[in-house]
């Protein structure tokens, strides 16, 4: 891996390094935090989580053939060649932030409350038109997962699209700085983890603590839909592109023909251009997330029939507004996560959709003392669409419930305790025509709702 020798590795994460000196510049292989997967030639980041403590697997990664592992314990270490950091979780990042300057390519960093994934792989599949990408895999866009990411990008990559999910104030600030983004894009400031954010205001300041760590020269890209977004004036000296749905905004779409669950068809704008895409993916915020890749795209070299190609070439991810098929029964799996914003943008998906139309809906978390009152917030947006038949799950989701049914008396609501109390009836519930969303915070297990539904008859 380029520069990552034991002398850099030390210097980076301020570590202090045991063992032969010759072995001083020597470039590891790779950088591991499972035992499981070291190689010779590895480093290994021991670290603690809740069931286990990675400094007990040391001995044994020495053995697989690791170069150096990192330590917070000198005392009871193997004979072996060690770095003694004060945290590794803190010195992986460093590691990381030195590594990621080291191969000096552009990268692209994506946040926002809502629609961080789904923007990351539009984006992905626009530049691999021209580009050798390199993306977040899953869900690893944390303080630890950004760095394993980072640690994946080879010099033989052109790119990377790195995706930054935070909970809390000042995560945002160790992610930027190991990134160090070329391109900054934030898709949205929305009702999430309002739990350790506060609201809105205080979204907007822990996401945008990133402004401070994009390299020189650098774009930011704000969704100009979003009223926070739009409040911003200029990053560094320089001006965002803003994205949207007015021609006000240096990149903005009209004319959208709404094609239901298959997508949609719209005009896309850049400065004095235009060009006309399918949108593979159904909803206004799959044409935003593609308005975020042409502008990305465009910030990058791409031309306007690669910006094109790319967003027609995008692919569903599952958990995450994935189509699935099951005879006449079309499955809207989205059930990765939830928040108000995006049980809305669902919801109203769900109802463009042709037939019969089931909501499945469950407990969505981190929302703070307002909880229940945004609970409520989204069962009064879903008692307006025209939904036929809607199954409320946990007892969060009972304020949904209650909203529809104050709203909309005649509406068919079924009230559960849990996915658990679900199951068993759930395909008889749903019936075996028309089109059900799947949708809940991942800690409520809707994945289960999904595969049961997903069954074909011979399966049972």
């Amino acid at each position: 891996m380029k520069d990552l020798t034991i002398r850099n590795i030390a210097a980076s994460c301020g570590g202090t390094y045991h063992g032969p000196k010759d072995l001083l510049d020597r470039e590891v292989t790779s950088v591991t935090t499972d035992s499981r997967k070291a190689e010779a030639g590895c480093l290994f980041v021991p670290m603690k989580g809740e069931r286990a403590d990675g400094h007990s697997f040391i001995p044994k990664v020495m053995e697989s053939g690791a170069l150096v592992t990192l330590t917070e314990h000198a005392e009871g270490m193997p004979d072996c060649p060690y770095i003694l950091v004060a945290s590794t979780a803190d010195a992986i990042q460093k590691i990381a932030g030195f590594y990621r300057r080291a191969l000096d390519l552009p990268v692209v960093g994506i946040t926002g409350s809502v629609g961080k994934t789904s923007t990351k792989e539009m984006i992905a599949s626009v530049l691999s038109t021209k580009y050798r990408v390199l993306k977040t895999a899953g869900n690893f866009n944390n303080n630890l997962g950004l760095p394993l990411t980072v640690f994946r990008i080879t010099e033989d990559d052109d790119i990377a699209v790195l995706e930054m999910g935070i909970s809390h104030f000042g995560e945002m600030t160790d992610l930027a700085e190991t990134a160090a983004p070329d391109v900054m894009v934030i898709t949205n400031i929305g009702t999430c983890h309002l739990e350790f954010l506060g609201d809105r205001d205080g979204v907007f300041r822990a996401k945008t603590e990133c402004f401070d760590f994009i390299r020189p020269g650098g774009t930011v890209i704000l969704n100009g839909e979003d009223d926070k977004l739009a409040e911003v004036r200029e990053v560094g000296g320089k001006r965002p592109v803003f994205y949207g749905f007015s021609p006000k905004f240096r990149v903005y779409a009209d004319e959208i023909k709404s094609y239901g669950l298959r997508g949609s068809r719209c005009t896309v704008h850049i400065d004095d251009d235009s060009f006309e895409v399918t949108v593979p993916a159904p909803g206004k915020h799959m044409i935003l997330n593609a308005l975020a890749g042409a502008a990305v795209g465009c910030v990058c070299g791409l031309d306007y029939e690669e910006i094109r190609r790319g967003i027609e070439n995008l692919e569903s991810i599952s958990g995450r507004f994935n189509l699935i098929g099951n005879g006449d029964l079309t499955i809207i799996d989205d059930c990765y996560n939830a928040n108000p914003m995006s049980m809305k943008a669902s919801l109203g998906v769900l109802a463009e959709a042709e037939g019969r139309k089931t909501a499945i809906l469950g407990d969505m978390g981190e929302l703070g003392q307002d909880e229940k009152a945004l609970h409520r917030e989204v069962g009064e947006y879903a008692s307006t669409l025209a939904i036929d038949s809607y199954l409320i799950c946990g007892e969060l989701s009972k304020e949904m419930a209650d909203a529809i049914r104050k709203a909309r008396p005649d509406a068919e609501v079924s009230v559960f305790a849990s996915a658990d109390d679900l199951l068993p009836k759930v395909k008889k519930l749903v019936g075996t025509e028309g089109t059900v969303l799947v949708k809940a915070s991942h800690f409520m297990n809707f994945a289960r709702i999904v595969d049961e539904l997903s069954k074909k008859e011979e399966e049972q």
